[in-house]
């Protein structure tokens, strides 16, 4: 048996120099030798008759299992005798004249794991009378294969066997013109590197095969969710904790709002909505501002125009409850006044509180189209679609997980959070701490925040009991903090009497118009009776 390795190691040594020259007309000997780096070395003697063109064209791009294609590489190629060759990007062609002719080369990617394959013949423009082959490498096979015959074939080869010597033999009689004959050698584990190459087929399904870059990038797209779902979880937990001290005076004694937050803001930072409460506020704070004047404990009247101390959403109130001179809110709730909400998301998206809105959501889904539109390309043209799918996936994971982002921005959860702390400072108030000038002042001031943040009554009786309740300079007569406090409470029951009267209208005008389609629908079948 070591006489028998000693053998095979010395074939597989030995140059593949001369191959024995072909007996038979129009057939051919080959010799094979695999090298220890994996590259197979080659050498066919073709004999071609007298008169005889033979041109060989194989292809080094074949189908492989799993929607992929099997690339082979051939260089080094040297003709000697009458005839050329050519190495293509796809196929490897071979013309010879009449004579015999030898052809060697290199091939690179014959070698899968522990198995050689290369076809011996095949692709010739005429037919082969005999093929004898011979295959050389540095261990012995421990497994041998032969297919010959058309290329969707199983036929065997003539012959297929190792020799005493360790030599590996194929032969085949009479091989059709373009038919092949392959060979298949099985080594011992680690006797080469193996050196196949797979590419994703020339085809849709190819085009959706996984491959070491689709998988780089799912590995990404996982870690993107990953991020983004951590985030998503770090934004909504940032405003937890105790909320930071907050007043509404500064240091020099003026009143001053954290971070110049209007009492309108407050629902929709806080609870992510603005309803009555918040419209009152904001009409109450153009009171207190000397825009609007009260009076008669129910009447509202223009004291000043806008101006540009006022933003777009407090001019849009003023217009919404005072369209003319004055209105009683008796009047107010005959009207249809809404918050105005477009230019309240605008202000507070501007001062960079808030998230604009739907606008990750748009993102996401121009991403997803995007990905669409790739995959699609990809598909058709250099494959790798499922980047394209990826891409998809990601805008769909972003256009999705907007909503679980908080609309609020950093910036805004801050001022949010000292919202609260201004809330418990409201709650909290000591008017005695305060001059009677500052009285003024913070109470009429502060009464709009109050309404807003839901202190309004703490806040109110703070005021009330001291000795010498503070005036109210935006409303006529002698008029005290719990009057105050009451007007405001009234303006916002006759701002949320406008929102309900205009629900109940709008719940009449469905009803209205689905009693009229159904009239409408019966009308026919009446004419038709009559």
């Amino acid at each position: 048996m070591l006489a028998v390795a000693a053998v095979a190691l010395f074939l597989a040594a030995a140059p593949v120099d001369q191959p024995p020259l072909p007996a038979v007309p129009q057939s051919a000997e080959i010799q094979l030798k695999l090298e220890r780096d994996g590259s197979l070395s080659v050498v066919e003697a073709v004999s071609v008759p007298e008169g005889v063109t033979m041109d060989r064209r194989v292809q080094l791009r074949v189908p492989a299992p799993h929607h992929r294609d099997r690339l082979f590489t051939i260089r080094d190629v040297v003709v000697e005798g009458s005839g050329n060759a050519q190495v293509g990007p796809d196929a490897f062609t071979v013309r010879l004249t009449s004579g015999t002719s030898i052809v060697r080369y290199t091939v690179d990617g014959a070698v899968a794991g522990n198995r050689v394959t290369w076809e011996l013949a095949g692709g010739w423009s005429t037919d082969l009378k005999f093929i004898r082959a011979s295959f050389a490498s540095p261990r012995i096979p421990a497994a041998v294969d032969c297919l010959a015959g058309p290329p969707d074939s199983d036929f065997p080869c003539g012959a297929a066997q190792v020799d005493h010597a360790g030599l590996t033999r194929f032969s085949q009689q009479n091989l059709a013109a373009g038919d092949r004959m392959t060979a298949t050698v099985e080594l011992p584990g680690g006797t080469v590197p193996a050196n196949a190459v797979l590419v994703p087929a020339k085809t849709l399904a190819g085009a959706f095969v996984l491959t070491a870059p689709v998988a780089w990038a799912w590995a990404a797209f996982g870690a993107f969710l990953l991020a983004a779902a951590a985030f998503a979880g770090f934004a909504r937990r940032r405003d937890t904790g105790d909320p930071p001290k907050a007043g509404l005076l500064a240091g020099n004694g003026e009143f001053a709002s954290p971070d110049g937050v209007l009492p309108g803001h407050a629902g929709v930072l806080l609870h992510g909505r603005a309803g009555p409460a918040d419209l009152a506020a904001t009409v109450l704070d153009l009171a207190v501002r000397n825009y609007v004047w009260v009076s008669e404990g129910t009447r509202l009247t223009r004291r000043n125009p806008p101006d540009e101390h006022l933003t777009a959403f407090e001019r849009a109130v003023f217009d919404a409850v005072l369209p003319e001179d004055s209105v009683t809110l008796a009047e107010l709730r005959q009207r249809h006044v809404e918050v105005p909400r477009a230019e309240l998301t605008a202000d507070l998206v501007g001062r960079g509180w808030l998230r604009r809105p739907g606008r990750l959501r748009r993102a996401g889904i121009r991403v997803a189209c995007y990905g669409v539109f790739l995959t699609v390309l990809l598909a058709l043209t250099a494959g790798y679609a499922q980047l394209g799918v990826i891409l998809t996936l990601a805008g769909v994971a972003v256009s999705a997980g907007s909503a679980l982002l908080p609309e609020r921005r950093r910036a805004g959860t801050g001022v949010a959070r000292r919202l609260r702390g201004v809330a418990a400072g409201l709650a909290s108030a000591r008017p005695k701490d305060l001059t009677k000038p500052q009285r003024e002042l913070v109470f009429s001031r502060g009464l709009p925040y109050a309404l807003a943040l839901g202190e309004l009554g703490p806040w109110v009786a703070a005021f009330d009991a001291v000795r010498h309740p503070p005036p109210i300079y935006w409303h006529d007569g002698d008029t005290t903090p719990d009057q105050a406090g009451s007007f405001a409470i009234q303006l916002t029951g006759a701002l949320a009497t406008t929102r309900r009267g205009h629900l109940r209208d709008l719940v009449r005008e469905k009803q209205g118009q689905h009693t009229v389609s159904h009239s409408r629908a019966g009308t026919p079948g009446t004419a038709g009776a009559s």
